[in-house]
C-alpha cells in the first residue's frame, strides 16, 4: 500500500487552477468552490444531508432528565457518567483531526464537508457540557471530564485511535492519511456505539429520554461522517493507485483490534450489570457493527458468523428520520419498546 508521497498544505488560493480539483490530495484547484462545478458528484447531496440534520443542544429540555438522574442507582450513575466522559474526549479529538485533515484536501467541495464536520464535532462536544451542566455540579462536570487521563481502560481505548492519527499528522503522506481514515471510522462508527446502547437501553426503559435524543442526534450525525470519510477513503485508493489487498487486510486488521478494545470496554463499563443489555449480546453487537465498516471499507469481514443484529430493538433508536419537531416544541420523544420482527437488521 505504500505511496512514498509526501502531501502537501493546501494553499489559499490559486489563480491558474480549475475550480473543479484535479485531485483530493496534491491536487489542482482554484480553492474557489462553485457546487455546480466540483468533481465528486456525491459530495453536494451529502452536504445537503449533513445541513439538513443542524442541531443544537439549547433545543432538548432537560427538567425530566434532572429529576431521573437523582433517582438513578449508583451504577447508573457511573456508567453514564463514565461514558459521557468518554464521548467528550473522542469528540474533541474528532474536531482537530477533522481540521487536520481539511488542511490536506485540495478539493473545496471535501474541505466544505469537512469543516461542516468538523463543526458538528463540536456541537457535539458541546452537547456533553450541556447534560451534565443540567445534571451535577461544575466540581462533578470536570471531574468526568478528566475520566480520560487516569482510567486506565479508556487510556487503552483512547490510545490505539491516537497512535493511528499520529502516524499521519507527524508523516502525511497517502498511505498514513488512509489508515488514518480507517481510525477515523473506528471511532465514530465503532467507539460510540456500546455507549450508544447504554442510553439507548435507558430511554426504552423511560429512563433520560432527553439525554438519549441527544445521543441519537450525535449518532445520526456520526454515520454521515463515516459515510464521508469511506467515500474519501476510496477515491484516495484510485487517485494513488494504492494496493487494494493490502489496505483491506489493513482494514480487517485494525477493527479486530479495535473490537476487542471495544468488547473489553463494554465489559467493563457494562457487563451484565445492566437489565436489557447482556455481556454476551453487546459483544456480539460490537463484531456485528465492525462487520457493518469493514463492508463500507470493502474489505472482508472479521467476524463472519455474526451478520445480524443482536439487539434488534436499538433499531428504533438509532435510525430516526421523522424530523426536529420535538426539538423546536420542546419536547423529548417518548420511546416504545419494539419487537425482533419490526425492528431487525442484518447484513
Amino acid at each position: 500500500m505504500k505511496a512514498d508521497t509526501t502531501l502537501h498544505v493546501r494553499e489559499l488560493y490559486v489563480p491558474e487552477a480549475p475550480n473543479a480539483s484535479t485531485g483530493i490530495l496534491n491536487g489542482q484547484s482554484s480553492n474557489v468552490l462553485n457546487w455546480d462545478d466540483v468533481r465528486h458528484t456525491w459530495a453536494y447531496p451529502l452536504y445537503k444531508q449533513m445541513l439538513s440534520n443542524f442541531w443544537t443542544p439549547f433545543e432538548i429540555n432537560m427538567s425530566g432528565d434532572r429529576r431521573q438522574y437523582a433517582e438513578l442507582s449508583a451504577k447508573e450513575k457511573e456508567a453514564f457518567n463514565k461514558i459521557i466522559g468518554l464521548l467528550a474526549f473522542l469528540d474533541s479529538i474528532q474536531t482537530d483531526y477533522a481540521n487536520r485533515v481539511a488542511g490536506y484536501l485540495t478539493d473545496s467541495s471535501l474541505t466544505a464537508l469537512m469543516t461542516v464536520l468538523a463543526f458538528q464535532e463540536v456541537v457535539h462536544n458541546q452537547s456533553y457540557s450541556y447534560v451534565l451542566s443540567s445534571l451535577v455540579d461544575k466540581g462533578k462536570q470536570d471531574e468526568i471530564f478528566e475520566y480520560w487521563k487516569h482510567d486506565a481502560v479508556l487510556q487503552e481505548r483512547n490510545e490505539f485511535i491516537i497512535e493511528g492519527y499520529e502516524s499521519f499528522v507527524k508523516n502525511p503522506t497517502p498511505e498514513t492519511f488512509l489508515e488514518s481514515i480507517v481510525y477515523d471510522v473506528v471511532l465514530e462508527g465503532l467507539n460510540f456505539y456500546s455507549g450508544f446502547s447504554f442510553f439507548y437501553n435507558l430511554a426504552r426503559n423511560q429512563k433520560m429520554v432527553s439525554t438519549s435524543t441527544m445521543i441519537n442526534y450525535i449518532n445520526r450525525d456520526e454515520q454521515l461522517h463515516v459515510h464521508l470519510f469511506t467515500k474519501i477513503y476510496h477515491a484516495v485508493i484510485e487517485e494513488f493507485s494504492l494496493d487494494k489487498k493490502e489496505a483491506q487486510q489493513f482494514v480487517s486488521e485494525t477493527f479486530k483490534k479495535a473490537a476487542d478494545l471495544e468488547i473489553k470496554w463494554g465489559n467493563y463499563i457494562l457487563g451484565d450489570r445492566f437489565p436489557g443489555i447482556t455481556s454476551s449480546e453487546l459483544d456480539a453487537y460490537i463484531k456485528f457493527i465492525a462487520n457493518k465498516r469493514v463492508n463500507q471499507l470493502g474489505a472482508d469481514r472479521p467476524y463472519p458468523e455474526h451478520r445480524k443484529n443482536p439487539m434488534p430493538w436499538i433499531k428504533a433508536y438509532e435510525s430516526v428520520n421523522e424530523g426536529k419537531s420535538d426539538f423546536f416544541e420542546q419536547k423529548s420523544r417518548q420511546y416504545t419498546k419494539v419487537s425482533d420482527d419490526n425492528g431487525f437488521d442484518e447484513l
